[in-house]
């Protein structure tokens, strides 16, 4: 048995094989993953009997769910409306600067990738950015190359 067949049967022997597990399942995947390949979207499909159609939709829909491989740090800048207002371009900008990427790519190294996000929850402190799991709020230029750095040292202290 192959190792995404194990992880999609032990995931839905954990959620159960309803319709209703689909989403629970797939962030399952991306937890022990980091993404989610089309062999594991087929192997879903086939666990829960619906189409692969059904699954690549469903994995595809939420940005949070990746279908392809990003970086070991996952940079979600927020675009709402608000975060545009305080400065959210400004930030992007800067973070092409510094990772030298464009927004949707991974730097040469693996270690980040850039994208933009929907509403982040942050509103009343943007613009903000989720760097994996942890978010940043009231960012300026500064504090992105700050941020940044940080991450780098702590990559090569682990090195």
């Amino acid at each position: 048995m192959t190792e995404v067949k194990q992880l999609v049967q032990d995931l839905a022997d954990q959620f159960g094989r309803s319709q209703e597990s689909l989403l629970p399942i797939l962030q399952g995947i991306v937890t022990k993953e980091q993404h989610i390949s089309e062999d594991a979207m087929i192997e879903v499909a086939r666990e829960l009997n619906i189409s692969a159609a059904h699954v690549y939709g469903t994995a595809t829909f939420y940005s949070f769910l990746n279908t392809k491989p990003l970086g070991k740090y996952v940079i979600r800048v927020c675009k709402t409306i608000t975060c545009m207002m305080h400065g959210k371009n400004q930030i992007i900008k800067e973070l092409e600067a510094v990772l030298k990427v464009n927004l949707g790519e991974t730097t040469h190294d693996g270690k980040f990738t850039l994208l933009e996000t929907n509403c982040l929850g942050q509103c009343h402190k943007g613009p903000a950015m989720l760097i994996n799991d942890t978010p940043y709020t009231e960012l300026t230029p500064d504090k992105v190359r700050e941020i940044i750095m940080m991450y780098r040292d702590k990559e090569l202290r682990v090195n």
